[in-house]
Parts: C-alpha cells; sequence; structure tokens
C-alpha cells in the first residue's frame, strides 16, 4: 500500500527554462510516498516523459568539473574491476562517461535528440529512444552486453519492472548492470527535498532496489556510495546466482533499517521536517531583504526550481540566477520566473547574499567565487537552513 508522506505543492517542469513567460505554464502537483510492499519512494503523480526528455533538454554533464572528473574515475574504475567488452549506457546525455570506451564496443540509448545526435556524432551508435521493452531487439542485433551503464536516469523510468526486465534481456551472461542514482537515505539524513522533482520517478534505497530487481530475475552484487548530487549509490546488479555478493550489499540494507527507511514513520517525520524548513528559508529570506540586502541564487538547478516554487521564492526576493549553461542564460526559471543570467553578466561580487541553488558542488563554487566570499555569504538549506560562515 502506497502511503503519502509529503506535499511539495504545484511545480513545474524543473529543467523547462523560459524564453518568454507562459500565460499557462504546465504545472502537476507533487506529491510522494511510501509503498509499504517494496519500502519504494516515488512520486504520485508521474509526468508524461516527453514532456521532460526531448530536443531542448539543457542539462550537461560536461559542464562541471565535478563531474567530468567523476565520469572519468568511474569508467576507469569499471574498466578495471569489470573488464567489460561491450558496453551500452542508458541515458548518455553529452557523452561525459561513454566517451572512456571504445566506440567500436560502445552504444548509448538517449531519448533527448540534442544529446543523441551529439553522440552519434562523437562516433558512438546511438539510439534516440526512451529505454523500454521496444528497444530490446534493437540493441541485442548489436549483441548482449557485458557492462550496462546509466547515471542519474534509472529514477527517471517511471515503469521500473518494464526497465529492469528490459536490462536482464540485454544484458551477457555474467554481465553487470551498474547504475547510479541520488541515495535516500542520503536525503532523508540531510533533509535535501529538492531532490524531488519531475524527472525523479523514484528516490532509491538498496532495500527498495533489491525487493523491485528480484521481480525481473536480478539481484545487487555491490554497492558504492558517492558524494556526487548530494550523495548516490552505485549500484551493481546481475542476473540472480550469476555473481557472488559482496558485504557491502548486507552493509547497506543494515544501515538504511538502522534509518528505518524501512518504516513509514521514518517519512512522515521527514515530512514535518520539511515543513520546518520551508518556515525557516522563507523567513530568513524576508529578513534579509527587510534590511535591504541584495540577494541572489548561484546555479539554474532543477533542485532550486523544488524550493523556489515548494517556498513561494520569486523575483521579489531573488534578484536573478547565475548560471554558466548557455542553454539556460537569458531566460526565466521554471515556475517563478527568476531571471537567469550568465556570470560574465554580472558581477557576483556585488550581492551580499547568494543561495546555493547547486549547493551539491558547495566546494568547486566556493573555489571559483572568492571574491564574492570576500564580503558576501551563500545560503543553503541543507542539512539546515543557515547562512554559510567561511571557517565551514
Amino acid at each position: 500500500m502506497k502511503n503519502r508522506f509529503l506535499d511539495l505543492g504545484m511545480q513545474p517542469i524543473a529543467n523547462n527554462f523560459l524564453k518568454e513567460i507562459p500565460e499557462n505554464e504546465f504545472k502537476f502537483h507533487l506529491t510522494v510516498s511510501y509503498d509499504d510492499e517494496t519500502s519504494l519512494v516515488s512520486l504520485d503523480d508521474f509526468v508524461p516523459p516527453e514532456l521532460m526528455f526531448n530536443e531542448n533538454y539543457v542539462y550537461h554533464s560536461s559542464m562541471s568539473k565535478t563531474m567530468r572528473d567523476h565520469f572519468l574515475s568511474g569508467a576507469n574504475h569499471l574498466k578495471n574491476i569489470l573488464n567489460p567488452k561491450s558496453v551500452l549506457e542508458i541515458g548518455s546525455n553529452d557523452g561525459v562517461f561513454i566517451k572512456n570506451f571504445d566506440p567500436a564496443t560502445t552504444v548509448a540509448v538517449e531519448p533527448c535528440g540534442n544529446f543523441a545526435d551529439l553522440t552519434n556524432e562523437m562516433g558512438y551508435q546511438t539510439y534516440c529512444n526512451f529505454w523500454t521493452k521496444d528497444i530490446v531487439e534493437k540493441i541485442v542485433q548489436t549483441g548482449k552486453k557485458d557492462l550496462i551503464f546509466s547515471a542519474n536516469c534509472i529514477c527517471h523510468i517511471q515503469d521500473l519492472d518494464d526497465a529492469f526486465s528490459t536490462v536482464e534481456k540485454v544484458l551477457s551472461t555474467g554481465g553487470a548492470f551498474v547504475f547510479e542514482d541520488p541515495s535516500l537515505y542520503r536525503m532523508i539524513k540531510r533533509g535535501s527535498y529538492d531532490q524531488l522533482y519531475d524527472e525523479h520517478a523514484h528516490v532509491f534505497s538498496v532495500i527498495a532496489l533489491s525487493n523491485v530487481l528480484r521481480r525481473s530475475n536480478m539481484e545487487i552484487f555491490r554497492v558504492e556510495s558517492l558524494d556526487v548530487h548530494g550523495g548516490s549509490n552505485r549500484i551493481f546488479a546481475c542476473r540472480i546466482g550469476e555473481r557472488p555478493i559482496d558485504e557491502s550489499v548486507s552493509y547497506h540494507i543494515s544501515m538504511e533499517k538502522e534509518a528505518g527507511l524501512d518504516r513509514l514513520e521514518t517519512y512522515v517525520n521527514f515530512g514535518k521536517q520539511i515543513e520546518t524548513s520551508k518556515k525557516q528559508l522563507t523567513n530568513l529570506l524576508k529578513e534579509l531583504k527587510r534590511k535591504g540586502s541584495k540577494i541572489i541564487s548561484y546555479g539554474a538547478t532543477s533542485k532550486s526550481t523544488t524550493v523556489f516554487n515548494y517556498c513561494g521564492i520569486n523575483s521579489s526576493t531573488i534578484d536573478y540566477i547565475v548560471d554558466t549553461t548557455p542553454s539556460k542564460q537569458n531566460k526565466f526559471s521554471p515556475g517563478v520566473h527568476i531571471p537567469v543570467i550568465a556570470p560574465e553578466d554580472t558581477t557576483i561580487a556585488d550581492a551580499d547574499y547568494a543561495f546555493l541553488g547547486a549547493w551539491n558542488f558547495e566546494s568547486e563554487i566556493s573555489e571559483k567565487e572568492s571574491e564574492f566570499l570576500k564580503r558576501g555569504r551563500f545560503i543553503t538549506h541543507v542539512p539546515f537552513v543557515r547562512i554559510i560562515e567561511p571557517e565551514e
């Protein structure tokens, strides 16, 4: 049975940055539930995938040095421990991961036309499709795969049984399905409710994934904790019985059970915590504005879309959002319509405060914006609402 524990109100398409402010912008009611049968945490209402993932998708993984370094080290790590002879990536984005593999033995599936075109031009056969059972025949024609990899994509897929059964059909005997997605454990611990938006149909615990994968004759054989995207898990799965189970699996499941991720009360308490966070953030920003402070936001992110729309924060509070992604610049943020500008078009150091829309890249941003930090301060809501002081 599904149990609703969080209501984040009406939310827009989180990555749909707008050239013009529309009269009727698409929004949906974002509520979240816990399934006590599988322990899976999911949105109650899914947004049609084609509204989110299309030729206008704006998130480029390669724009961040943190992510470039992460995928390079990740690719080398998987080569060393798995030694795959053939590779498939689900959701290849701008090629930041697959560029580390031989195009002759690597294929990709990417529903966003702009990115599929890009990786095809890079020499990687890329199918512009969503990952469903309809793609099986095309992939199998290129041979079954020793490594199927996906980063920050499986949690986007609404029908997990279809997704995992399709993986099982394409995976070679003894092959590994490796995927990275935000960690439910870290979200609950950090109070980072901004992991919840239209694209994230689910936020995974190892407990839930273990339950759902078994329905497709698959099991988890290894788990690695990652710091990217505010805390993620790298899950290693295979067909049941094809690989020995590493102790990291039982370790993570025990840790999650200790944190109560298999109990509804944990999520009810989380929901109350988020209501408090909303009040604290809006009160802080109102007080700073009352004192005449100039407040901007750093990072035009999906995370900040959730926070701003849930908390009712708009351009009367945040003067503008600064972002390095060209496809987001000179546009308006989804829902609350805060202008997004390029760093070179403003003097960030003139602001008194900057809300960290990309709080998961705090170290990289702080290093880059040392001039701003001589007089300005960052604001965050993770793990609690506060002004970040230099010693932090």
